[in-house]
């Protein structure tokens, strides 16, 4: 008896949750885009199961079609790939009609990239206002969070799934490295500078002075719609909210990170934690980092996956032969 095409994704999901480590947002992205596949085929008279090449090949001209790009395109065809891959393994299909399939031809685009001076000016401003006493105490809680989240971002280039989920020992402990828990439930050490660390120790200061002032008989809802008060009630994470997963959203941070950029005088819509990512590893490589070293501590698994910053490193080879060989240009 052949097998609803949702109860097939589900196991697919399962399996990458179990043996693989998937974090909840990469089986969401999955989930959408093989739920796309599968309603595209049932508006066919087919299923999952019974899906062929040919009815692949419809898919991936429908979302042609439907103005997807060629970078969409080859990750809906990637999931569809795992998917029956994951199913001819386990005996649920007797052929893998996805095998075959060549996706669409792409560039790696460059990622967008800050200059030095410009992420100098977004924590110049982030700063404001921290050691102003005479503001309330919730105004400087939340500058001193985004100035936290700038200065550690920057310092370590963690995602921002990995940024928000911190743990509050991270800030507590008086080390030099901060133990990362990524993609894949993988760990890695990741160095923080004296800014970081200072940054967190000023946000700290904040937090347990706004916990100290908060009234024993505050309820949740009472505290929700007071600045700041997110982090006024104990928490394990370094940035607590009231939210389901009990830490700051990458979304909330996102948006915060835009309307700060736009404050300092920057286009917002080029600022994001992604690009400020993009611009840690890519100031390292300028100042003579090699990609292997970037790699680690990005926390990318495959060298292929570093090697988008590799014009940084070209240009910078370029000026070392013009600045430096003896028969350069003079």
């Amino acid at each position: 008896m052949k097998q609803p095409d949702g109860t097939l994704i589900d196991l697919y999901l399962d399996m990458l949750a179990a043996e693989r480590g998937a974090a909840a947002n990469t089986l969401e992205a999955y989930r959408r885009d093989l739920e796309d596949f599968s309603a595209y085929l049932g508006a066919q008279g087919a299923t999952i199961a019974s899906g062929e090449s040919e009815d692949i090949r419809r898919y991936l001209g429908a979302l042609d079609r439907r103005a997807f790009s060629a970078a969409s395109v080859a990750r809906r065809l990637s999931a569809i790939r795992q998917l029956y891959r994951f199913l001819y393994a386990e005996s649920i299909r007797r052929d893998d009609p996805a095998a075959a399939l060549e996706g669409p031809k792409r560039a790696r685009p460059l990622p967008k990239v800050m200059s030095i001076g410009h992420v100098e000016q977004l924590l110049t401003t982030a700063r404001e206002g921290i050691d102003d006493a005479a503001r309330p105490l919730g105004e400087r809680l939340r500058a001193a969070r985004l100035n936290c989240l700038l200065e550690v971002l920057y310092a370590t280039g963690l995602r921002v799934s990995e940024l928000v989920s911190l743990p509050a020992s991270a800030a507590r402990r008086d080390e030099r490295m901060l133990i990362v828990r990524g993609k894949g439930n993988k760990e890695r050490l990741v160095p923080l500078n004296d800014a970081a660390k200072r940054a967190m120790r000023e946000y700290l200061a904040l937090r347990e002075q706004a916990e100290s002032a908060r009234p024993k008989n505050e309820t949740k809802n009472n505290a929700k719609g007071k600045a700041g008060n997110a982090a006024l009630k104990p928490s394990k994470w370094l940035f607590p909210s009231f939210g389901a997963s009990g830490h700051l959203t990458r979304q909330h941070f996102a948006r915060d990170l835009k309307a700060l950029a736009a404050g300092a005088g920057l286009k917002s819509k080029q600022v994001s934690p992604h690009v400020l990512r993009h611009a840690f590893a890519s100031h390292l490589l300028q100042n003579g980092a090699d990609l292997r070293s970037v790699q680690t501590l990005l926390g990318h698994a495959d060298i292929s996956t570093t090697q988008i910053y590799t014009h940084v490193l070209e240009e910078r080879l370029k000026s070392l032969v013009r600045d430096l060989h003896p028969l350069g240009e003079t």
